[in-house]
């Protein structure tokens, strides 16, 4: 059985003293927790948030990292060196980093095998535009974001060994206040599951895009639904431990 994981994404938001209270906070909330949990805070605070979290079940990770291992790349951060501060997980191919920072598949695709080279999970991220859903390609470009994955690692079955978790984000619910209808998510997560492999039922996918409390119950309900992956609630502790509650 798949142990639920709800991952907080921080973005860039924060400072020392809000990123203490926060983890504060969430630490006497998530005591009894049976599902996973991970906090993505940015770069900065990663070492302030590892050494907050070393006495408690709550994982840290990352959210980018460079494909590079070190050198002359000014403003980049190596998986070794998150690797290095106590994270467990990266954020790869969030469609802010592919729309905002041009990310195409085989960056991504770089990244998730960057991840992996440094013993880290990447949380792969995957989804479609408004204009790509109302086109009716949605399961087309999800296919494309992860059989370049694939390709890069040897295959599917690769992937799932490396115990990658996929996160699905259509773009056009990620901070917009709409979430996708139960069924859009149970057919994008199954076809997700389907391109697994005969090896997929060991992977967690994950789902993200405006989930609050409000839904949080009903979306980790749905079959092949393993959890979320949460931008702005995962900055207030009573939102963000009564998801986390819901994935329970």
């Amino acid at each position: 059985m798949r142990q639920p994981l709800v991952v907080g994404n921080w973005k860039m938001h924060g400072s020392r003293d809000e990123a203490a209270k926060l983890v504060g906070g969430l630490i006497q909330k998530l005591g009894g927790c049976q599902a996973e949990i991970v906090l993505c805070p940015p770069f900065v605070f990663l070492a302030d948030v590892a050494d907050l979290l070393s006495k408690s079940s709550v994982g840290l990770g990352s959210q980018d990292v460079a494909t590079q291992v070190q050198g002359a790349f000014t403003g980049e951060v190596a998986a070794e060196m998150v690797a290095d501060i106590g994270c467990r997980y990266v954020i790869v191919g969030h469609s802010e980093r592919r729309t905002l920072f041009g990310e195409s598949d085989a960056l991504v695709a770089e990244k998730v095998a960057a991840t992996l080279r440094a013993g880290l999970v990447p949380i792969v991220c995957v989804g479609e535009t408004a204009q790509q859903r109302d086109a009716g390609i949605t399961e087309e470009v999800i296919a494309g974001q992860l059989n370049t994955v694939f390709e890069r690692l040897g295959g599917a079955d690769e992937f799932v060994q490396s115990r990658a978790v996929v996160a699905y984000e259509p773009v056009w619910a990620i901070g917009t206040g709409v979430t996708a209808e139960p069924q859009q998510v149970v057919q994008v997560h199954q076809f997700i599951r389907g391109l697994l492999g005969k090896l997929g039922a060991a992977s967690r996918v994950l789902y993200g895009g405006s989930v609050k409390p409000e839904n949080a119950a009903e979306l980790f309900e749905l079959e092949d639904v393993d959890g979320g992956l949460i931008g702005g609630a995962s900055l207030d502790i009573d939102s963000f431990s009564a998801i986390c509650a819901a994935a329970d």
